[in-house]
């Protein structure tokens, strides 16, 4: 695409909203007009993602009404019972969420398919347990999940409540990437698809029931309903949605000693307290931790603003608060769970645990430890959802637990995406049970250690912005591909895993064989203690992520193994 045709044509355009084209009569800035219009904003793995503003590749009214085009051109091609069932619609709390749900309702409504559309803000669980709870084709929500404010996304579900599948996304790609004209997308009236019957605008139809769902969670209900007065909570949804479900959640099943973090309780979407809105970073508690301080509280727990992650906070030996990550989240929760099962005679003979390939192995050990499967996917929670269809299609597995390194958790597949409300009341209950026994959780993941193994992990990622970031990115996969370093940080690299190529190579023996998944544009590397590391360029943001999890006998050998391999590694990509 010739960028500067783009541009003007767009900047001639007497349908250009606006705003828009104000904004663009005042945009003198080169680079940032190339990165607009360079390209047409891309549909990815999970639907799209981008800053806000005009252009093909900014998130706005036009690219919004593309990709509903596109999705209802899907929905059409499956008949009229797909038209009738229709798609459910959420938002979160960012500048134009509103607006672009009811854009992608107008463009649905104009094809003849039925839309529902939460009256507010709402977690993208719920989402996704909408469109199981009221049977529709589809669902959209719209969100940045925990990008920072100028963002905005959309994201698209299947029938199943996950994020679309491969096959499934494909199609909308290959009718979104047909439209020629994007002003030419047609839009019916909001108001006369409501008095039609074909626009509902839903309010708690749909709380009611998955809150209730949302109980189940807990697995020691004596435990929660004797004591769960006693723990003293501090609670953030860092200016998005997960604060009111999230208080109802915890208070029904006995969590009444809440503390809210007031300045970042109500929607925002400059998301004003915290720089980035993300709960994985300990910036995002600097105000939660003030109050976990004044008021000594037992757990900071925080959502994001699409409540789908969940950030966790822990009093440390030394009475300190420390962020934990994702992977160690998981790993407290997932031992706490398969031991309580475990010890009610609850836990299946085919009990499975799914998790992402880039997911620490500390998972793995755990479920080994009780007996249970671990199954690995790619990155994506739709991977997840999609092994849970495939059990209960099979019946060949009975689903414990999921989760990414990425702070997304789903204990109950009531949900088929990551759901920081459940994972917020199973955190508490595991911190709970630990109080209960006269510890904390920093002595949990002690001992959880000091069983299987320390690990230590990380996340360094690189934001390459534009076209010539783009450009950046593939070249470092492409080196990677042809030219693999036979160590890293003086650590021999035994095993590559190339998801793309589908293919697994054994460097001592020059043995290959395939990988039975979908092809994703992920290199994983272990050394041979079984470490790994890990490149993957995100498929909603410019960026390319390298993935660190090492393990070592003691804390700090790990540590020391982790800064030689990350440092080599990022050498080699400064390159």
């Amino acid at each position: 695409m010739q960028w500067r045709d783009e541009y003007e044509k767009w900047l001639a355009n007497d349908v250009l909203e606006a705003s828009l084209k104000a904004k663009l009569h005042v945009e003198k800035d080169e680079k940032v007009l190339e990165d607009s219009f360079y390209r047409d904003m891309e549909f990815g793995t999970a639907g799209m993602r981008g800053v806000l503003g005009a252009g093909t590749n900014r998130m706005n009214i036009y690219t919004i009404r593309k990709a509903s085009e596109g999705l209802a051109r899907y929905v059409a091609e499956n008949g009229e019972e797909a038209k009738k069932r229709g798609v459910v619609i959420a938002y979160d709390c960012r500048h134009m969420s509103t607006e672009f749900a009811y854009e992608s309702a107008r463009v649905l409504g104009y094809h003849g398919i039925k839309s529902y559309v939460f009256e507010t803000l709402r977690p993208t669980p719920e989402l996704s347990y909408a469109v199981r709870f009221l049977n529709t084709f589809s669902g959209i929500v719209i969100t940045a999940s925990h990008n920072p404010a100028e963002y905005n996304g959309y994201k698209v579900y299947g029938e199943d409540g996950g994020q679309m599948p491969p096959h499934g996304a494909d199609a909308v790609t290959r009718y979104i990437d047909a439209i020629d004209d994007i002003f030419a997308v047609q839009v019916a009236d909001k108001d006369a698809l409501i008095a039609d019957g074909m626009l509902d605008v839903i309010s708690e139809k749909v709380d009611t029931p998955y809150l209730e769902d949302v109980k189940t969670v807990i697995v020691n209900n004596d435990l929660v309903e004797k004591h769960g007065k006693d723990l003293k909570i501090v609670f953030t949804p860092l200016h998005g949605t997960g604060g009111m479900l999230g208080l109802k959640a915890l208070k029904s099943v006995g969590f009444t000693n809440v503390i809210q973090v007031a300045e970042q309780f109500e929607p925002d979407p400059n998301f004003t307290t915290v720089k980035s809105p993300n709960p994985e970073n300990r910036e995002a508690f600097e105000v939660a931790i003030g109050y976990g301080e004044k008021y000594d509280a037992d757990l900071l727990v925080g959502t994001d603003p699409d409540a789908d992650r969940l950030g966790v906070v822990i009093r440390t030996k030394s009475g300190k608060y420390d962020v934990l990550s994702g992977n160690q989240i998981g790993a407290l929760i997932l031992h706490y769970l398969l031991k309580q099962k475990q010890a009610q005679n609850e836990l299946p003979k085919n009990a499975a645990v799914l998790k992402s390939i880039v997911t620490s192995d500390l998972g793995t050990l755990i479920a080994k430890h009780f007996d249970v499967e671990m199954i690995e996917v790619l990155t994506g929670f739709k991977f997840i959802a999609e092994q849970i269809h495939n059990f209960e299609t099979t019946g060949s597995h009975t689903y414990e637990f999921g989760y990414e390194e990425s702070n997304g958790f789903m204990v109950k597949p009531f949900t088929r995406d990551k759901d920081a409300i459940q994972a917020l009341l199973a955190i508490c209950e595991v911190t709970l049970d630990s109080k209960q026994a006269g510890k904390t959780l920093a002595e949990d993941l002690e001992e959880i250690y000091e069983q299987f193994g320390y690990f230590k992990e990380d996340l360094v990622s690189l934001t390459m912005s534009g076209k010539d970031g783009s450009e950046q990115i593939s070249n470092i996969m492409k080196s990677f591909r042809e030219s693999m370093p036979a160590e890293l940080g003086g650590e021999k690299i035994a095993k590559v895993e190339d998801y793309q190529l589908s293919e697994r190579h054994y460097l001592d023996n020059d043995k290959k064989e395939t990988i039975d998944m979908s092809k994703s544009n992920v290199i994983k590397c272990f050394l041979e203690d079984g470490s790994w590391f890990c490149l993957r360029p995100s498929g909603t943001e410019p960026k390319i992520k390298f993935y660190f999890s090492i393990k070592g006998e003691t804390e700090a050998a790990a540590t020391e193994k982790l800064e030689r391999v990350r440092e080599g590694l990022l050498k080699i990509v400064e390159k």
